[in-house]
C-alpha cells in the first residue's frame, strides 16, 4: 500500500496485506518458522547472492513481519519499515549506524532512560558525545552542528516532562548541514504525529506502547528512507540479531487495527484527568501537550492531532509523598511503559530514569516530586476517583 492510498483508518487494518496472497485467509497468517526451504541448491545459492527474492531465514526476513513493516511504513508515510526484538533494539540499530567512533550526537534535553545508557555506553567506549538541547532556535541548533555531528536524536513529547520539539524547524536547519534527523515518535504514534510529512528522516517506536496498546508484547519499529532502512537491515539489524518474533509480529498488527479508535479514547480521558489534576490543591505543575497554555503549544497545534494519552504532574510534597500516592491507589497499576487499556502511574526519578545520573535528570525536569501517568480506556470518572482519593490524603 503506497503511502496516501487510504486514509488511516483504513491502512490500519489493510495496509500491506492482500487476502488473496494467503489462500483468503482475512486475517494476516503467523509463519511461525524459523527457516525456508529452497526448490533447488542453485535457488538458494540466488537469494543469498542477492539475484532472487525471496525467504532465507527468519532473522533476515519473514512473512507476517514483513506485512507489519509494510503496514507501519504505510502508517508515517515512509518508504519502508523494519521491526525489532524491542523499542531499544530499534534505538540501537539506528544510532549504531548513523554514527562512528569520535562522532558527535544531538539530542533533546530529555530522553528515555535506556536512550540516555545507549548514549552514556557509546561514549564510553567509542568516545561518541552528545549534547542535550532545548532545541528551540534556529540559531542554537546552528551553534550545536560540528563537521563531526552523525546526526539529531529527539523525542517529543519529551518522556515525561512532555516538553515539544518543533521538527520542521529542526528538519530545516539539519538539511542545510545534511544531518539527519531521528524522532522517537512513541508518545504519539503515527495517529498523532507524523514526523517524517514535517522533515525528518527517521521515526523510531517503542512498538510495545500505542502500536501493540495491549501490554503483551515487547517490540520495536523504525521507519525511513528505503535505502537508509535496507543498510540497517543488512546490518546492525542482521548481525547484531535483535529481530522481531513471527508471533510479535502478528500481535501487533492485531493491536494495530484499533489504533484510531484506542488513541481517541485515551485522548478524550486524558483531557478529562488534566482538567481535574490542574484544578487539585496538591499538584503544584502539570505537563500535558494539550494544554492551551502551555508556551509549547504553538507547536502542538502545528504537528500533532490531539494531546495523547500521557500526562506528568508534580505534587505539593517529597519523593516520599509521590510513592505515598501510588501505595494508595486502589485499581490504577504502578507500573513502567504506557499506551496499555490499563492507566499506569509510575515515578520517573526512581524508576524509568533511574539510570540518568541525578544532575543530568534535574536539568531534565524530573524531580522527585513528579509522577507520570498513562491514562488509559477504563471510564474516566474511575480514573480520576483513584487518583483523588489519594491526592486528598498528601
Amino acid at each position: 500500500m503506497k503511502k496516501h492510498d487510504k486514509h488511516m483508518e483504513t491502512a490500519v487494518i489493510h495496509g500491506g496485506y492482500e487476502a488473496e496472497d494467503m489462500y483468503g485467509s482475512l486475517v494476516p497468517p503467523l509463519f511461525q518458522t524459523s527457516t525456508y526451504t529452497f526448490e533447488s541448491a542453485e535457488q538458494g545459492e540466488r537469494r543469498f547472492a542477492g539475484e532472487e527474492s525471496g525467504y532465507i531465514y527468519s532473522r533476515l526476513g519473514n512473512p507476517t513481519v514483513t506485512i507489519l513493516e509494510e503496514r507501519i511504513a504505510a502508517l508515517e508515510g515512509g518508504e519502508s519499515g523494519l521491526a525489532f526484538a524491542s523499542g531499544m533494539a530499534a534505538v540501537s540499530a539506528v544510532l549504531i549506524k548513523l554514527t562512528k567512533a569520535n562522532d558527535h550526537v544531538i539530542c533533546s534535553e530529555g530522553l528515555y532512560g535506556c536512550t540516555f545508557g545507549l548514549l552514556s555506553m557509546m561514549r564510553d567506549k567509542y568516545n561518541i558525545t552528545s549534547d542535550f538541547a532545548a532545541l528551540e532556535t534556529k540559531e542554537e541548533i546552528r551553534a550545536l552542528i560540528r563537521p563531526e555531528t552523525a546526526c539529531i536524536y529527539i523525542e517529543t513529547p519529551i518522556n515525561p516532562t512532555m516538553k515539544l520539539i518543533d521538527l520542521q524547524m529542526v528538519a530545516e536547519v539539519a538539511r542545510e548541514y545534511g544531518v539527519p534527523v531521528v524522532v522517537d515518535n512513541t508518545f504519539s504514534s503515527p495517529y498523532l504525529q507524523r514526523p517524517l510529512e514535517l522533515g525528518c528522516d527517521v521515526v523510531i517506536h517503542s512498538a510495545t506502547k500505542y502500536i501493540g496498546g495491549h501490554g503483551d508484547v515487547i517490540a520495536g519499529l523504525v521507519v525511513g528512507k528505503k535505502d537508509l532502512l535496507d543498510d540497517i537491515a543488512m546490518t546492525t539489524q542482521k548481525d547484531i540479531g535483535g529481530v522481531m518474533a513471527p508471533f510479535d509480529a502478528w500481535l501487533l498488527l492485531r493491536g494495530l487495527k484499533t489504533l484510531p479508535i484506542r488513541m481517541e479514547r485515551h485522548c478524550d480521558n486524558a483531557e478529562k484527568i488534566f482538567k481535574k489534576l490542574k484544578d487539585h490543591p496538591k499538584v503544584t505543575r502539570i505537563f500535558f501537550p494539550g494544554d492551551e497554555t502551555h508556551w509549547n503549544y504553538d507547536i502542538y497545534k502545528r504537528q500533532m492531532k490531539r494531546g495523547g494519552g500521557m500526562i506528568a504532574f508534580e505534587i505539593d510534597g517529597t519523593k516520599k509523598d509521590a510513592q505515598a500516592l501510588l501505595n494508595r491507589l486502589s485499581f490504577l497499576k504502578i507500573a513502567v511503559s504506557l499506551g496499555d487499556a490499563e492507566t499506569l502511574i509510575e515515578h520517573p526519578a526512581t524508576m524509568t530514569h533511574a539510570v540518568v545520573p541525578e544532575f543530568s535528570r534535574l536539568d531534565m525536569g524530573i524531580h522527585d516530586r513528579l509522577i507520570r501517568l498513562s491514562v488509559g480506556l477504563e471510564a474516566w470518572e474511575d480514573i480520576w476517583a483513584d487518583l483523588k482519593q489519594s491526592l486528598d490524603q498528601i
